[in-house]
């Protein structure tokens, strides 16, 4: 271990020379020197007394007289120029500096100091039984006892260790307390459970407990920790011991006497004994303190708290340069992506105009499709009724040769003057009767050829198909080709147009009366000719089959059977068939072609239920 330095000796013959400088003036005052009296006025007597004495019997001309200070006292002393010199605790001093301009001119060298000279730290302490506060960061969250803001052992330098811990004394407590001087009530106030740990200037402990005051086993020292040639316990760091410090006004050769004066005490003077220390120094660096407040922002520091813009650009210049050289990459970046945006809208824009003019000639493509479709539908109903038109002749020519025959029979009985009333009237009747007949003939043709648009309702199937067969009776009479009905009744209705479902029907029991004209072996057997079925198929939809009993379908025929313009008919047009699928698919069915298992072709087609298609919407 290096030897501890020892005060700084002045010669004999130098002091001679300095104290001969100063002229005596016995009506000159006392030197009064301020005293931080921090464990109260009976303490600061009984360490600095003999202190002041000494200064006294070395200036007999003046004398000398301690003044003993707490802290808002010392300052205002200084500031009133009540004191001469003050001894006062490092922080006090470097906030003393900046605010009155004291200079220090010497250094307590404490016979507690470190090798390297410093003495000045804190313990912070808690009751020997507590087991859950063994380090700062066990301070979270618990109750904490200081003496004052100001206090720079008994506080600020615990503050700047526990800040580096992790701990916010002024966030993170459950409680901070400060008690005022003397720091005593610190240690009996952790000692009585007022509170869960207290800080302490170093060595107030040790004092305390070789007074006799507390017994020094009843605590420990939070995060103990040791400094070369320091002797106390610590929690933290230490830092120069107290300075002497002149003040501004006070004579420049009365300080310089003084300082000579406290160089040239004796090893072991009474003095030095009772204020605990081995002598003086010359002033020591006090940076340490200063970057002990500046990062507390406390002192002379203080006014880091309001920080400006310009402390902030100038404190983090290069945070600030990256997020300029960011901005402008952003912006950039953003200028890239709005110019790309307009970019890609303007494409955009000339894809829509595209897709809108596709859409509306898509548009006009299906409607004149539909125009087309309904020009077929029409031209293909006129062509059915072409193909039947002899049969429907027939039929009309049946009520109008019926309504000649009573008319003539009418006219002969009248010429004749024979007749009575009710055999005329009964003959009118007839003749009403035959015209009714013709005229749902005329009107079941017109209303099927007539160009509509498609109406969907709720239809009756059945109904439908009577409607088709009562059109195809002629021609199945003239052909000899019986027509058998296999109508399912209380079939559900079904959402449609109801000229296209007899349009169907009755194109498919055409179809079926030209397979069997020329007719199949055997059509005049039970079983053979036309017939029609309704009904409903596993699904629930309604089904509508028509069979014959023709020669059936080749391979090639049955592939081909819906494609448009191919027809197994000399003459037809190949779209009877074509146009029926269209229709049917229209209304959400579907029409296919099978082999009849007698022999002959069954056409059907299924068309969902009213209901179903209203719950699918």
């Amino acid at each position: 271990m290096p030897p501890t330095p020892r005060p700084l000796r002045l010669t004999l013959a130098l002091a001679a020379t300095i104290l001969a400088v100063a002229p005596a003036r016995a009506a000159e005052p006392p030197i009064r020197v301020g005293v931080l009296a921090y464990r109260g006025g009976d303490h600061a007597n009984a360490v600095w007394e003999p202190t002041v004495r000494y200064l006294a019997d070395r200036f007999p001309q003046r004398g000398a007289e301690m003044v003993p200070l707490d802290l808002p006292g010392m300052d205002a002393a200084v500031a009133a120029g009540g004191v001469d010199f003050v001894l006062t605790n490092t922080g006090n001093y470097v906030e003393l500096e900046a605010r009155h301009g004291v200079t220090r001119i010497a250094t307590l060298h404490s016979s507690r100091s470190g090798v390297s000279g410093a003495a000045v730290g804190s313990a912070l302490i808690v009751r020997a039984a507590r087991d859950d506060i063994q380090s700062l960061a066990d301070l979270k969250g618990k109750s904490v006892m200081a003496v004052d803001p100001d206090a720079f052992g008994g506080f600020q330098i615990a503050w700047g260790a526990m800040l580096t811990a992790g701990v916010d004394p002024y966030a993170d407590l459950k409680e901070l307390r400060f008690s005022g001087f003397p720091v005593d009530r610190v240690a009996f106030a952790v000692r009585d459970g007022e509170v869960d740990a207290g800080v302490l200037r170093a060595c107030v402990l040790e004092e305390l407990a070789e007074e006799g005051r507390l017994d020094r086993a009843g605590f420990q020292v939070v995060g103990a920790r040791t400094e070369p040639g320091f002797g106390c316990a610590l929690s933290t760091g230490l830092y120069p011991d107290w300075p002497l410090a002149r003040l501004a006004n006070t004579p420049e050769d009365l300080a310089k006497a003084v300082v000579v004066a406290l160089f040239q005490m004796p090893d072991g003077h009474p003095a030095a004994l009772a204020g605990g220390y081995e002598g003086w120094t010359v002033p020591m660096d006090y940076q340490p303190v200063h970057g002990l407040f500046r990062s507390l922002r406390v002192g002379p520091y203080e006014h880091l708290r309001d920080v400006t813009l310009l402390d902030l650009a100038r404190e983090h210049w290069h945070w600030l340069a990256l997020a300029a050289l960011a901005l402008l990459w952003w912006a950039v970046h953003s200028l890239r992506v709005e110019h790309l945006i307009k970019v890609r809208t303007a494409e955009l824009r000339a894809a829509n105009r595209e897709l809108r003019r596709e859409m509306a000639e898509r548009r006009r493509a299906e409607d004149t499709a539909r125009e087309r479709q309904k020009e077929m539908d029409h031209v293909a109903r006129l062509s059915i009724l072409g193909e039947m038109a002899s049969n429907i002749a027939h039929e009309l020519n049946q009520p109008l040769g019926a309504i000649a025959n009573y008319a003539r029979g009418c006219t002969r009985r009248l010429e004749a003057g024979v007749g009575s009333p009710a055999e005329f009237a009964e003959a009118s009747r007839a003749i009403a009767a035959q015209a009714d007949r013709a005229g749902q003939i005329i009107a079941r043709i017109r209303d099927f050829v007539r160009k509509r648009a498609v109406q969907l309702e709720p239809a009756d199937v059945n109904g439908a198909v009577e409607a088709a067969l009562q059109l195809c009776e002629g021609r199945a009479r003239s052909a000899d080709i019986p027509v058998t009905r296999d109508l399912t009744p209380g079939l559900p209705p079904v959402l449609a147009d109801w000229v296209q479902i007899e349009q169907v029907v009755l194109n498919l029991v055409k179809n079926a009366l030209d397979a069997m004209d020329g007719g199949a072996d055997g059509e005049t057997e039970e079983g053979c000719g036309v017939t029609v079925h309704t009904g409903l198929d596993l699904e629930g939809r309604v089904e509508i089959a028509v069979a014959d009993r023709g020669h059936g379908l080749s391979e090639d025929a049955r592939a081909r059977l819906f494609d448009p313009f191919f027809t197994t008919k000399p003459g037809g047009m190949g779209l009877g068939l074509s146009i029926c699928r269209t229709i049917v698919e229209s209304h959400g069915g579907h029409l296919w072609a099978t082999d009849h298992p007698g022999g002959g072709t069954v056409v059907r087609f299924v068309l969902p239920a009213a209901e179903e298609k209203v719950d699918a919407g």
